[in-house]
């Protein structure tokens, strides 16, 4: 009976310890696949006992070759390698990698994979759209950079994919570590595919000790008990707010709390900038966006959209001290839907290297939307934005996510 309840006190601490503020790190910040793509290549050709990687889109292009071809050398050399892909966004996935990684001996898994492809359970609705990687328990990867590489094949011209993701040492990888264990015996569990890996037990990794002086604060959302971790730390910063607030989003359609809060600290005097997508990735989420631009403007709100190439960043800094880099959009999909990963930074060095960054995308690479171009839109373009907007709401209804009052 001891043993019992030793047993279940350890496991309520390892899953429901709170979750704050640690010191002691080193963190990096990446710029788009061109920072991140070698040094995860490396990471991988120099681990030596386990790799754990997440992504929700692996492409079959000359990158998605790589790390592939990387993770079978890891394997073939006696490293654990485990890469967990969505089943929706990684569907396309090579047979014959699926192959040359098996025959490596490296473990592959997909989450939730689309079995039926018109299938109207709203469960397929639930995506693994975390970018994490963990090697050796020492260090950890945290963004929202795929595998894929940064031009887009159909539009040479633009600017290579705008995005980041974060290098992290520190105590907090031991949190990013258990995380992946964790969604790795999961969905082992949940498929009943591979018993083995589902009953050896993950390899226990020593606490990595200090290594620099940020302090973070991973953070997971999910469909059990870190629903709304993610939003509302993102409210806290924005309430706590003097100064300034800058994010940058590439799918931006926040609940009604999450605005109220944008407003409530422009109202007080606090900059508040938004940078956007400019360009029409995911056209039902592009336009109803623009439903509440007016509002935004009406408060006081500055909105700029990213022309230069195509959006994906999910980052934001405020007061030039705190700032926020992961996988999580603020739309229904990542706030109600996905499971998704943030790093949360109090570092002021780190915060103004990304506000620097921020604001050369600004300058550079963006439009301001001014309040007269809204105020004198055409009526084909208002009816597309409402149209747009009463279809994500119809959407939400129909799938009950998101409650009554997400999109008010």
């Amino acid at each position: 009976m001891q043993r019992l309840r030793d047993s279940a006190r350890r496991w309520r601490e390892r899953y429901f310890q709170r979750n704050v503020f640690q010191p002691g790190h080193r963190v990096r910040l990446l710029y788009g696949g061109t920072d991140y793509f070698p040094l995860l290549l490396d990471e991988i050709a120099a681990a030596k006992r386990e790799i754990y990687l997440e992504t929700y889109l692996f492409e079959a292009d000359d990158i998605g070759l790589r790390v592939m071809q990387a993770c079978c050398d890891a394997a073939l050399r006696g490293v654990s390698v485990h890469l967990q892909l969505d089943g929706f966004g990684a569907r396309h996935f090579p047979l014959a990698w699926r192959q040359q990684l098996a025959q490596a001996g490296a473990h592959l898994l997909f989450f939730r994979p689309e079995l039926k492809r018109f299938s109207l359970n709203r469960a397929r609705l639930r995506r693994l759209h975390r970018k994490l990687a963990v090697f050796d328990g020492r260090v950890a990867y945290v963004g929202g950079i795929n595998i894929l590489r940064d031009i887009e094949a159909s539009q040479p011209a633009l600017a290579p994919r705008y995005d980041y993701a974060i290098r992290l040492e520190g105590p907090a990888v031991a949190r990013v570590h258990r995380a992946v264990q964790r969604m790795w015996r999961q969905t082992a569990m949940i498929q009943l595919e591979d018993h083995r890996i589902m009953r050896k037990r993950p390899q226990a990794m020593p606490v990595p000790e200090p290594a620099g002086a940020s302090a973070v604060k991973f953070v997971i959302r999910d469909n059990l008990n870190h629903r709304h971790d993610i939003e509302t730390e993102y409210r806290l910063a924005i309430r706590r707010a003097q100064r300034e607030i800058i994010i940058a989003n590439a799918y931006f359609l926040p609940g009604y709390r999450f605005r109220q809060e944008l407003r409530a600290a422009a109202e007080r005097g606090v900059n508040v900038v938004l940078l956007l997508q400019g360009q029409v990735d995911h056209f039902l989420l592009h336009w109803a966006t623009r439903a509440y631009y007016r509002r935004f403007l009406d408060a006081g709100i500055e909105i700029y959209e990213y022309t230069a190439g195509f959006m994906h960043a999910k980052v934001a800094v405020v007061d030039g001290e705190w700032a926020t880099v992961g996988s999580s959009n603020l739309d229904p999909f990542s706030l109600l839907l996905a499971r998704e990963a943030n790093l949360f930074v109090r570092d002021e060095r780190m915060a103004l290297e990304l506000r620097d960054d921020l604001r050369r995308k600004l300058i550079g690479g963006a439009r301001r939307i001014e309040q007269e171009r809204v105020s004198q839109a055409g009526l084909a373009l208002r009816g597309l934005v409402w149209i747009c907007f009463a279809l994500v709401r119809f959407l939400m209804g129909v799938t009950g996510y998101g409650g009554r009052r997400y999109l008010e």
